[in-house]
């Protein structure tokens, strides 16, 4: 049985495709489709961005404007078609009236990185980079200016380098700790 589903792609109105699959969910639940549309997934991946020395975290759509949804051949009928492109907010599927599955290695690919995201936990929304000046706001070296020398996105530690009586010196900051410039 399980080698019969196929994942699809559907276009829907950017930034609304949390509601659009409640919306989904609710409709497969009433018309009974649950063995025929098994999944409907929201592609994102967990970020954060550091303001005024605190870790925000939010999520970030992979996919903007697209929903891929796990369904069986079935799903091919016309009116179970329709009714899901008839949804508020939902465009087409790709391949407008007959659906076209996604190719294999598409669908690991997203799912691999959601799978990636949800174990790494979250990354940096805007990335540091060597040789990028930085603000401290943390520590003994508060309102300090310097420059970044090495990134550990492992252990999330910057080596910066700043000015200290006219000497550089090397200074290991939590992410936290700076601000970009």
């Amino acid at each position: 049985m399980a080698e019969d589903k196929k994942w699809y792609c559907l276009r829907v109105i950017s930034n609304k495709e949390r509601k659009i699959k409640e919306r989904l969910d609710k409709e497969i639940e009433v018309n009974g489709w649950k063995d025929i549309v098994t999944q409907v997934i929201v592609p994102t991946e967990k970020v954060y961005k550091i303001r005024n020395g605190k870790k925000v975290i939010s999520e970030r759509n992979l996919l903007p404007g697209y929903l891929i949804v796990e369904a069986s051949a079935r799903m091919l009928n016309p009116d179970i078609v329709s009714a899901i492109q008839g949804t508020k907010d939902v465009m087409h599927f790709l391949g407008h009236q007959n659906p076209t599955p996604m190719k294999m290695a598409e669908v690991n690919r997203i799912l691999g990185k959601l799978d990636e995201s949800f174990e790494s936990g979250e990354t940096l929304v805007e990335p540091f980079i060597v040789g990028e000046t930085v603000k401290i706001v943390d520590g003994p070296f508060n309102d300090f200016i310097g420059t970044i020398e090495e990134v550990n996105e492992e252990r999330k530690k910057l080596k910066v380098i700043v000015k200290i009586f006219g000497r550089g010196t090397e200074v290991e900051l939590n992410f936290i700790q700076v601000e970009k410039q």
